[in-house]
């Protein structure tokens, strides 16, 4: 069956998902659209595909055990000169998601593994271009600001085209998945005016 590359994230709501992939691709990162906006709790990591069962079922167990929690997102940070990327700041909810992607790589899981630098969790909006772009991307979103409430997680695959797709939702609480949309007046995401 061959390996396939997955990832486990909690997606942005709407508005604030399409608004950042938006202003992503207009600070020239070529792979926004190809990445929905996102807070990692697994990096791409290579599975076999028949492991994906196990994989399904151990994600299910982890949300099952998982409560909702409110994530607010505010202002912005990079990890220059370490790694080539700007990103919105986690400013509340940080601890939860702390949990959860130590939950999702626990050593006894299928998806145990080692990450190549801290987990810090983030929304990237600039990777890997020119300085100036990720300089504006930096001041631009500065004041930026989201708040929702996190009611679960998903498991994306990789296509050949470098392209994220979701392969499954996962509630917390073992629930029926809800969509995680942002819709009362306090959760609006703002930008500066430009």
């Amino acid at each position: 069956m061959g390996t396939v590359t997955i990832g486990v994230s909690i997606a942005v709501p709407e508005p604030h998902g399409s608004l950042l992939q938006e202003r992503r691709a207009g600070f020239g990162d070529a792979a926004a659209h190809g990445i929905p906006t996102h807070v990692t709790l697994l990096p791409p990591t290579e599975v076999e595909a028949a492991a994906l069962p196990s994989v399904e079922a151990h994600l299910s167990a982890v949300a099952a055990a998982g409560r909702p929690f409110r994530m607010r997102l505010s202002g912005t940070g990079t990890f220059r000169p370490l790694s080539p990327v700007v990103y919105v700041r986690v400013a509340e909810g940080a601890e939860a998601c702390t949990r959860l992607q130590q939950q999702v790589r626990d050593a006894s899981g299928p998806l145990a593994r080692e990450l190549h630098f801290p987990y810090h969790p983030h929304v990237t909006v600039a990777h890997g271009i020119e300085d100036v772009a990720m300089d504006r991307a930096f001041a631009e979103l500065a004041d930026y600001e989201a708040l929702w409430s996190c009611t679960g997680f998903a498991l994306y695959e990789q296509g050949p085209d470098g392209v994220w797709r979701k392969l499954r939702d996962y509630a917390f609480g073992g629930g029926p998945v809800v969509p995680t949309q942002a819709s009362a007046p306090l959760e609006q995401g703002t930008l500066p005016a430009h």
